[in-house]
C-alpha cells in the first residue's frame, strides 16, 4: 500500500502507544482521524502535531462501547475523507481481575471494549474499504492490538485475557473472509510502556525488561513502525507479530 495521501483511523490515538501509531504513520504521508473517549485536550494536541508533519488530521471522540458512537465514527470518517485505508484497532482497557473475582459487568465492559468493538470496527472498516472501488492488488489494512494475555493465561487477568484471545482469533477469520479486499493481522506488544501507576525509571517496569531474551524495554514508536511495515508489506495477512524483546519465548512463566 502506498500510506502517502492514504487515509488511517486509529482508535485511542490521542495517547500513549496510539498516538506513536498515528505520528508514525502521519510521517510517512498518511492522514490520520485520531479517535478518543474523553481526552479532548490531549486528542486536539495530537491533531495539532500531526498537521506540523504535513497531513490531514481530525479528532473524532466515540465511546467503543456503544454500538451506535462507532458506526457514528464511521460516518465521521465518510463524510470528511471519503474513504479508509488504514484501520488500527488500538484502544482498549486492562483491568487486573480474576474469573473468580470478576463480576458480570467486569466482564460485558472489558469484552465490550476489547471484542466486540474492534469486531464492529472492523466490520464498518471492511465496508467502506470496498466501498472505495479498490482493486484487489491494493487491500486495505486493519491492524487489530493484542497482547501475550491472549496467547498465555496470565494469573488475575482471566476477562482481559479472554478479550485479547479473542482478537487474536478475529485476526484470523477476519483475514480469511475478508481477502482479498481487506488484509487483518495484529500485532502482539510486549514491554513497551509501563503499565499505569509504574514510571518508566523504576526498578519494576527495569526488571521487566531485564527479564526478557533481549534484555529491555521497548518504545511506542517501535509499534508504529510494524504498522507501517505491515501497511506497506502487502502480502501479508492473518499474521500475529509479536513486538516484545522475545517475551513470547518465554511464555507465562512471567506471569
Amino acid at each position: 500500500m502506498q500510506l502517502e495521501g492514504s487515509v488511517a483511523l486509529v482508535t485511542g490515538s490521542a495517547t500513549r502507544v496510539g498516538k506513536s501509531i498515528a505520528m508514525e504513520l502521519a510521517d510517512v504521508g498518511a492522514n490520520v482521524v485520531v479517535h478518543y473517549r474523553d481526552s479532548a485536550d490531549a486528542a486536539n494536541a495530537t491533531v495539532a502535531e500531526l498537521q506540523a508533519r504535513g497531513v490531514e488530521a481530525l479528532a473524532a471522540s466515540a465511546d467503543l462501547a456503544d454500538p451506535q458512537a462507532i458506526e457514528q465514527l464511521f460516518e465521521t470518517v465518510a463524510e470528511h475523507f471519503g474513504r479508509l485505508d488504514v484501520l488500527v484497532n488500538s484502544a482498549a482497557i486492562f483491568q487486573k481481575r480474576s474469573l473468580e473475582r470478576a463480576t458480570l459487568e467486569d466482564w460485558e465492559r472489558t469484552i465490550a471494549v476489547n471484542l466486540r468493538a474492534p469486531f464492529l470496527c472492523l466490520q464498518h472498516a471492511a465496508r467502506l474499504m470496498r466501498a472505495d472501488g479498490r482493486v484487489d492488488s491494493e487491500p486495505g489494512l486493519v491492524v487489530n492490538m493484542a497482547d501475550l494475555s491472549g496467547v498465555y493465561p496470565w494469573l488475575g487477568y482471566g476477562v482481559h485475557g479472554v478479550s485479547k484471545a479473542g482478537v487474536l482469533h478475529l485476526t484470523r477469520v477476519g483475514a480469511r473472509e475478508l481477502a482479498p479486499q481487506v488484509r487483518v493481522n495484529a500485532i502482539v506488544p510486549g514491554a513497551i510502556l509501563p503499565p499505569p501507576g509504574m514510571s518508566a525509571d523504576s526498578d519494576g517496569w527495569r526488571s521487566m525488561g531485564a527479564s526478557v531474551p533481549l534484555g529491555r524495554v521497548g518504545e511506542p514508536a517501535m509499534i508504529g513502525r510494524a504498522v507501517v511495515f505491515l501497511a506497506e508489506a502487502d502480502y501479508i495477512t492473518g499474521a500475529a507479530i509479536p513486538i516484545d524483546g522475545g517475551e513470547h519465548l518465554v511464555g507465562a512463566a512471567r506471569h
